[in-house]
């Protein structure tokens, strides 16, 4: 997208983002030499706006939900010669998202999985893993496109995964989304339709999950696997967890769960949830007393 931008003779980049866009634009933007503004709800995660700042792009607080500062950054895009990312150059935006669906083809030695399961926000990248898959079998790297595409959204903004279950073809927005993965609480996606199509055409599924499931999915993949996963990605892992209750994933199947974002932007999310440490004195004395006051038993 920032190359188009180039291209087509825009000086500023910008976007609307719920976090983890603005950090990638913020990035883009340095590189290129590009004026570099970034909008975001004002109570999003410290990490992220970090994230952003430390290229130097401008950042922007907005006193309102990520679908209300969506609605402010389309009427400056009207007003100013702006690139706004995921406005009016959306669709290169957007294609980007497809690269996903190479890389997992290709790390997999040219074959696709059974399932993938990735997150749903805006609907762009959910959407796009099913056109890079496609378009995949079109030039010939893949027999056929057999793979389910499941979609996992929070409980506290779920338009898409609502739907799904209602068997509708419509999702309803939701005003004031609710839910610890702020990246993605957009409450009226701008692909939401076309999330429900894919989801019906490849016999997949979108589910909900709750906070607290997300929290201790975070928690499973971090203290199984050593990933420590932003909010997103534990919604994707609690996910997962639902399917393979309910059956959906056979165990003899290859299933990609996709962690989007590292949780040290998300850190907020866990307080409360993992065990404190402990302070000892500098001496082994009382490191041991510490342990022994814990019950736990080393053996030199």
């Amino acid at each position: 997208a920032v190359t188009k931008a180039q291209e087509l003779g825009f000086r500023t980049f910008a976007c609307a983002s719920t976090g983890n866009l603005a950090g990638a634009v913020a990035a883009a933007g340095a590189r290129h030499r590009m004026d570099t503004y970034v909008f975001l709800p004002a109570d999003i995660e410290p990490g992220k706006v970090r994230g952003a700042a430390v290229y130097g792009a401008n950042i922007v607080a907005v006193d309102g939900t990520y679908d209300e500062l969506n609605r402010l950054c389309s009427e400056i895009a009207d007003l100013y010669a702006w690139a706004f990312c995921n406005i009016n150059v959306r669709p290169y935006y957007s294609e980007g998202s497809k690269t996903l669906a190479f890389e997992i083809v290709e790390q997999l030695g040219w074959r696709a999985p059974d399932h993938i399961i990735a997150p749903i926000a805006s609907g762009s990248l959910y959407t796009k893993l099913g056109k890079g898959l496609r378009e995949l079998v079109e030039v010939g790297l893949l027999e056929q496109q057999a793979t389910k595409i499941h979609g996992a959204q929070a409980t506290g903004c779920a338009p898409v995964a609502e739907a799904f279950a209602r068997g509708s073809t419509t999702y309803r927005a939701v005003r004031r989304p609710q839910t610890v993965a702020k990246s993605l609480a957009i409450g009226n996606p701008a692909d939401g339709f076309y999330s429900l199509t894919q989801a019906r055409a490849t016999d997949s599924q979108i589910l909900a999950v709750t906070d607290d499931e997300i929290i201790r999915a975070m928690q499973l993949l971090a203290s199984t696997e050593g990933v420590f996963a932003e909010t997103a990605g534990g919604v994707t892992i609690a996910v997962l967890q639902k399917l393979a209750e309910h059956g959906v994933l056979g165990s003899d199947e290859v299933t990609v769960a996709l962690v989007t974002g590292n949780g040290l932007k998300t850190q907020e999310a866990i307080d409360g949830h993992v065990a404190p440490g402990f302070s000892v004195r500098p001496t082994v004395e009382s490191f041991e007393q510490s342990l022994a006051d814990r019950g736990i038993s080393i053996t030199a």
